[in-house]
């Protein structure tokens, strides 16, 4: 009887086990970001590893919202240099070497990362895919 009842809790370690081993390979298979991706989820949505609508760059470094007169001085500095749209979030930037970074979505849908320096000068506009 000790013997069925032994056998009988290591097949239910080993189960567990499994079982737990299969969840921690399934969250990290979800949870996996690459530096590749080219387009950004609507404003608000969660981004795998981030807070919601915050990218993680390659270097692990997470984009944090502005806030304040920084703020205000990136989201005018692209609008100016785009014309018109509607700001969805500013951030910092962690992937193309300038510290700031707005995004915009214009009236045809198309959305643009326009990256912004220090001095709030626009140094590049990046169509983002849909």
């Amino acid at each position: 009887m000790f013997r069925l009842a032994r056998k009988t809790l290591i097949s239910l370690a080993a189960l567990a086990a499994l079982a737990v081993g299969g969840a921690t390979f399934a969250n990290a298979a979800s949870t996996n970001t690459t530096s590749s991706q080219s387009a950004a989820p609507p404003s608000g949505a969660p981004r795998p590893g981030g807070a919601p609508g915050r990218h993680v760059g390659a270097n692990g470094q997470q984009e944090q919202p502005l806030t304040g007169d920084t703020a205000t001085k990136v989201k005018e500095s692209a609008l100016a240099k785009v014309g018109s749209g509607t700001v969805e979030r500013v951030e910092t930037d962690v992937d193309h070497g300038s510290p700031y970074e707005a995004h915009i979505r214009r009236s045809d849908g198309t959305e643009l990362e326009v990256l912004v320096s220090k001095d709030f000068q626009v140094t590049a506009v990046n169509t983002m895919g849909r």
